[in-house]
C-alpha cells in the first residue's frame, strides 16, 4: 500500500521554507522578492490596520480580549482586538512528536502574506518573538489575520436543512476558484482545500484560510515542483499523486476543490470507512465520491456538473483542469438556463 506522506518528503531544516528567510527568534524583517528586498512595516490608517503590507512585529500591548474560536492539528485560533480593530490570532503549536512539521507549518502560513485578494484571508502580522510574560511553551509562533467570521463552509454545510441550493454552491465555488486562481498565478499551492478551511464573511463571501500546508512553487507554475510538502493536509481531499508521495503542482488544489464542491452539492462526507482503506482505494482503484445521487446530478445541468467534477478529480494530473478552466465551466453553469 502506498504511504500517504513518506518520510522522504520532509524537508531538511535548512530547506524548511524556500519563500522566507528563517531567523532564530523572529519572522523575517524583510522578504526577498525577485532579487530585491521588500520591507514590511506595520501601518495604521484611521484606526485600522493597513490593508497592503504585513508586519514582522506584533505590538502586544495593543492586543486585547482573546476569545477562543477553534483549533486544529498545528494551532489554535482566537478572536481579538488589535489597534482598535477585530482580528484573528493564530498560535502555532509546538508539536513534541514532530517539531519540524510545527516549524514548517508556521512559516508556510506566511507564503501568501504578501498577497491581497477578496477571496483570501489577509495576514496582518506574524512573529516568533513573544514577551516573556506571555510566552507559552506550546506555541512557536503567532500570526494575526483579518477576522472574517465565526463561520466556515463545513459548519454551513452541516447546519443546512438540506443540500445547498444551486445558486449558493455555484457562487461559493466561484469564490473559491477565484482565490485559487490568484494563488496559483502567484505560484502558491494551498494543499489543504476543504470546507473547514473556507471561511464565510458577513457578506456571505468565501475566503480561503489556513496556509499551514502551503508551498511556493519554482519557476514553472504549471508543472510539478520537487519541493516536498510537510506532513499535513486532509486525506479525504488530498490528490492521489500526493498520497503516493509524488510532486506538488497547482492541480493538487483543483482535486481538493472537486471534493469540496461535491460536498456543497450533496451535504455529505466524501468517504466512509478506515483511513488506510480509503487512501489505498483512492490511489489504486480511483475511488471518488458517488455521483449516483439523482436529486443532485439527475438533471441536464447535473450531467454537466458530473463531467466538471470528473475533470477536477481525475487521477491523471495532465488531464485535470486548471483554475482558469474551472472558472470558465462555473461561469457557464451559472449562466445556463438548464434546470439543476
Amino acid at each position: 500500500m502506498p504511504s500517504p506522506i513518506p518520510a522522504s518528503r520532509l524537508l531538511a531544516k535548512e530547506d524548511m521554507c524556500p519563500t522566507v528567510d528563517i531567523r532564530t527568534c523572529s519572522s523575517p524583517l524583510s522578504k526577498q522578492v525577485f532579487g530585491s528586498t521588500l520591507q514590511v512595516p506595520l501601518q495604521r490608517l484611521h484606526g485600522r490596520v493597513a490593508s497592503r503590507l504585513w508586519s514582522s512585529v506584533i505590538h502586544w500591548k495593543e492586543l486585547r480580549c482573546r476569545q477562543p474560536v477553534g483549533s486544529g492539528g498545528f494551532g489554535s485560533v482566537y478572536k481579538a482586538t488589535y489597534l482598535g480593530g477585530t482580528v484573528a490570532l493564530k498560535k502555532v503549536k509546538k508539536c513534541t512528536k514532530n517539531k519540524l512539521a510545527s516549524r514548517q507549518s508556521f512559516w508556510a502560513e506566511l507564503n501568501a502574506a504578501h498577497l491581497r485578494h477578496p477571496n483570501i484571508v489577509r495576514v496582518i502580522a506574524a512573529t516568533t518573538c513573544v514577551p516573556a510574560d506571555l510566552k507559552e511553551d506550546s506555541s512557536i509562533g503567532t500570526v494575526l489575520m483579518e477576522f472574517v467570521s465565526n463561520r466556515n463552509l463545513q459548519q454551513t454545510i452541516d447546519c443546512s436543512a438540506g443540500p445547498l441550493g444551486a445558486d449558493r454552491w455555484l457562487r461559493y465555488s466561484q469564490d473559491i476558484v477565484q482565490g485559487l486562481h490568484f494563488l496559483h498565478s502567484n505560484k502558491i499551492v494551498h494543499l489543504d482545500i476543504k470546507p473547514a478551511n473556507i471561511l464565510l464573511s458577513t457578506q456571505d463571501t468565501c475566503k480561503i484560510a489556513d496556509f499551514g500546508c502551503s508551498v511556493q512553487l519554482g519557476s514553472d507554475v504549471c508543472g510539478a515542483t520537487s519541493y516536498p510538502s510537510h506532513a499535513g493536509g486532509t486525506y479525504t481531499h488530498r490528490a492521489p499523486e500526493l498520497l503516493k508521495g509524488e510532486g506538488v503542482s497547482t492541480k493538487c488544489d483543483i482535486f481538493s476543490f472537486g471534493i469540496t464542491m461535491w460536498q456543497m452539492i450533496t451535504s455529505r462526507q466524501p468517504y466512509l470507512g478506515d483511513r488506510q482503506h480509503v487512501i489505498y482505494a483512492v490511489v489504486a482503484n480511483d475511488l471518488r465520491p458517488s455521483l449516483e445521487d439523482q436529486a443532485a446530478f439527475g438533471s441536464q445541468r447535473g450531467e454537466l456538473v458530473k463531467k466538471l467534477l470528473g475533470r477536477c478529480w481525475t487521477g491523471q494530473v495532465e488531464s485535470r483542469l486548471g483554475a482558469q478552466e474551472v472558472m470558465t465551466h462555473l461561469d457557464h453553469l451559472r449562466s445556463s438556463s438548464l434546470v439543476l
